[in-house]
């Protein structure tokens, strides 16, 4: 995965993301807009085959790097959740 930034300010921040799809872009923005201080968040594709996707953040207070990164570490907790759920209830 590569990560260029394309646009940063106090308030947005839009991201190129080469080599990844909605996979991992979808529960992103799924967690983005749960929190009160996003104001909007989303994924763009200029084509379908395209390797590269955009990904678009705008918050009413806060910074954008900061609430993208607190909605990763997030997800990665979610995940480590859902292994150890598994891994527990696949052993019986």
């Amino acid at each position: 995965m590569e990560l260029k930034t394309i646009k940063k300010t106090s308030k947005e921040l839009e991201l190129e993301i080469v080599d990844e799809n909605e996979t991992i872009l979808n529960p992103i923005i799924e967690v983005l807009l749960q929190y009160d201080e996003v104001d909007y968040a989303s994924y763009m594709c200029d084509h379908p085959d395209s390797n590269k996707r955009r990904l678009y953040i705008r918050v009413k207070k806060g910074d954008p790097k900061a609430v993208l990164v607190k909605a990763v570490k997030q997800l990665e907790e979610e995940v480590k959740n859902f292994r150890k759920s598994f891994e527990s209830k696949s052993k019986k």
